[in-house]
């Protein structure tokens, strides 16, 4: 009789599902070992992501980092996909959870994934340069890869709204404090600035850091892998997306749409013509 036979139903069932995270009975909830109550009231928000994501505590200067990171961006106002929806969502009457959802759910590659994409672009740059070249070099070949085979702009450069988004410079400033004192290497805010400059030459103008690429250079920083990039802008976003939310539920709109009533969308189809049979 295998091992797997000689368990019982409820310790087989105990095992369908199996998680480092949470420890929870009657009278007991523990994260990654930690008693609930020992947690509450001692450890910011940002810590507590760290913690349920890496499974030990930061420092209280790697939570701070980590929370100015996640309040950077948490708005960029209707404009933004994401936060249009959850208004529009919101305007259905449907439920505050349905409208985050609804916005939640276009964070994808070309809205929110921009800083995962950096990450990995800073990432490359950071295993060349294990692997012995110096930052310039290993910069450059990485961008001439990119402008060989991938199409679109540089990940973490450039903004369609801000000709400097204001967000990027006052993050890295921030890095860079944080990095003269230790608590970080500043190798990823070197990396940013070093493709930055780069692509200044190539293209004879700068194209600034922006958002996606600051925040980046802080999780790679902290050691975070590209893909939780990704999710932790959600997090981020996702406090934007509930304070519009809640202001559009308050207000008496009803099936507001993404242009107003008295505009219409360009309609680029077949001319009006007789349905076949009738007389024309």
């Amino acid at each position: 009789m295998s091992g797997t036979e000689k368990k019982t139903g409820r310790e087989r069932g105990e095992e369908w599902w199996r998680t480092g995270i949470i420890e929870m009975r009657p009278g007991v909830i523990r994260l990654r070992g930690y008693e609930i109550q020992d947690l509450i009231g001692r450890v910011s928000f940002p810590a507590l992501i760290w913690l349920m994501l890496r499974g030990e505590l930061p420092s209280e200067q790697q939570a701070e980092l980590l929370g100015i990171a996640l309040g950077a961006a948490v708005d960029h106002g209707p404009q933004a996909p994401s936060i249009a929806i959850a208004r529009m969502a919101a305007t259905c009457g449907v439920g505050i959870n349905n409208a985050m959802a609804s916005a939640i759910n276009v964070l994808g590659d070309v809205h929110g994934g921009a800083g995962e994409q950096a990450l990995t672009f800073y990432g490359d740059i950071a295993a060349a340069m294990d692997g012995g070249a110096s930052l310039a070099e290993a910069v450059s070949v990485r961008l001439d890869r990119f402008f060989a085979e991938e199409k679109g702009y540089v990940p973490g450069l450039g903004h369609r709204f801000h000709p400097i988004d204001p967000r990027a410079p006052r993050l890295i400033e921030l890095t860079r404090d944080f990095a003269a004192r230790g608590i970080v290497s500043g190798r990823f805010a070197d990396i940013a600035e070093a493709i930055e400059a780069e692509v200044a030459t190539r293209k004879g103008k700068t194209i600034p850091l922006n958002i996606d690429g600051a925040t980046a250079v802080i999780y790679g920083e902290l050691g975070f892998p590209p893909a939780l990039t990704r999710g932790l802008f959600v997090l981020s976003r996702s406090v934007g997306i509930l304070a519009h939310a809640w202001e559009q539920s308050q207000e008496a709109d009803r099936n507001k749409g993404p242009l107003p009533r008295e505009w219409l969308w360009a309609y680029a189809g077949t001319p009006v013509r007789p349905f076949p049979g009738d007389s024309e």
